[in-house]
């Protein structure tokens, strides 16, 4: 079983991939905080729809940004529900001792909107640029190496390990295992998980043995000579302008 990696389409032609890996991890990163603590929900509605916007403009297919992103948008979105019952203020509906209060639902939307628009942007960061230039780029931006390195070979080895982990949920079930909620599945999936983590360690072991023998140091060396143009001063500078645009708009908008 392949796994499509969140570089997939990074070969597309377009202002989001034609733009200079450094600066694109500079003004993501900046803009990713940026939305991060916005503090009004009409502005946090507007940074999603930007992070929108900036997705019709990589040609991204949908599917595939649906694909990516549903997962963690789900897990976002029970921030609304915690919030809604556990924020003390005025109730909306009450049910025998459990209410969900009107602040409740603006706090958990304000966090997931900003969660949403942040998740977003930084899926465009990976997807609009190969990973072996993200990795470069960080080289580059005298990110330390051992940081760079972490998220190198986890890339890396993700698949690897999800590989395992199939072919050992595929071993389980053609030997008539059904998933459950007793005791015993529980101890399955448990000496599965323990199984992985000693697979991991073996195999991490061995790549290292590997490495070495080959050479490796830790210290890479860099043949790509990142260049900005026009294009690339201009787009940072209108991505940052809405870093900051959207925590003076509020501003402005109470004068």
């Amino acid at each position: 079983m392949s796994y499509p990696g969140i570089d997939t389409y990074s070969m597309l032609d377009s202002t989001l991939h034609r733009f200079d890996p450094r600066a694109k991890l500079i003004t993501f990163t900046i803009l990713i905080f940026s939305f991060a603590f916005i503090a009004e929900i009409v502005v946090a509605l507007l940074a999603v729809i930007f992070s929108l916007t900036l997705i019709f403009i990589s040609r991204i297919p949908l599917h595939f940004v649906y694909r990516s992103l549903k997962f963690p948008a789900l897990f976002i979105f029970t921030i609304i529900v915690v919030m809604a019952f556990t924020v003390q203020g005025m109730p909306l509906v009450e049910i025998w001792y459990i209410s969900v209060t009107m602040e409740g639902l603006e706090i958990g939307s304000l966090i997931f909107l900003r969660a949403i628009a942040s998740l977003i942007l930084a899926f465009l960061m990976l997807a609009t640029s190969r990973f072996d230039e993200i990795i470069k780029a960080m080289y580059s931006l005298k990110i330390p190496n051992i940081m760079v390195q972490m998220i190198s070979f986890s890339y890396r080895y993700i698949f690897v390990l999800l590989e395992e982990l199939f072919t050992m949920k595929r071993a389980m079930y053609t030997r008539g295992f059904k998933m459950k909620l007793n005791q015993y599945s529980l101890n399955v999936l448990g000496n599965m998980i323990g199984m992985l983590l000693v697979k991991s360690y073996d195999r991490g072991e061995r790549v290292y043995r590997s490495m070495i023998s080959r050479g490796y140091t830790g210290n890479p060396r860099l043949f790509t000579d990142f260049r900005m143009v026009m294009t690339d001063y201009l787009l940072s500078t209108v991505l940052l302008a809405t870093a900051l645009s959207v925590h003076f708009f509020p501003l402005i908008m109470s004068k």
